[in-house]
């Protein structure tokens, strides 16, 4: 009785698993092609992997009073400043936001959305470097609110790493 059931559970587990797919690249990407990240980014031996410090914004008014926002800008602003710094030091080192498997977002507070992360303006920043038509690969990725980051009045610091091959 227990294998007739287990069999007929194997295809209903097989059906539920996530998606693995090993792309042109080598790296397996783990997860629902549907989702804004993977659940996991396999990376074989025979690849460069560069770690990306944590970045933070670059001010848009550098006259403007310090820890004000409009010395960095909201959340998405700020998310997209980010990962363009990112990219330039990618670019700098052969890579590109593609060769991207995992990311680590630290975002502050914004006190206009009471105090909570605003997380639907990083994800706007977010989608215009990640899952694009120019652009298909997306990272593992965590996301998480702190108290503070290094300077007032900003409010993402992101950190990454990526992997090509050799």
């Amino acid at each position: 009785m227990r294998r007739l059931i287990l069999a007929a559970l194997l295809p209903v587990l097989a059906a539920a698993a996530p998606a693995a797919a090993a792309a042109a690249d080598g790296i397996v990407r783990v997860g629902a092609p549907t989702s804004a990240i993977l659940q996991a980014a396999v990376v074989p031996a025979g690849y460069d992997t560069i770690y990306v410090s944590g970045m933070t914004p670059p001010p848009l008014n550098p006259g403007a009073p310090a820890g004000t926002p409009v010395q960095f800008g909201d959340t998405k602003t700020q998310t997209i400043g980010v990962l363009k710094r990112i990219e330039d030091v990618l670019k700098g080192q052969g890579y590109t936001m593609g060769d991207v498997v995992m990311m680590r977002v630290y975002l502050v507070g914004d006190p206009a959305k009471g105090g909570g992360m605003d997380f639907a303006g990083m994800m706007e920043a977010y989608r215009q470097f990640f899952g694009t038509a120019e652009q298909p690969n997306k990272p593992a990725r965590v996301t998480m609110q702190v108290a503070a980051l290094v300077a007032p009045g900003m409010l993402s610091e992101i950190e990454v790493q990526a992997a090509k091959k050799k």
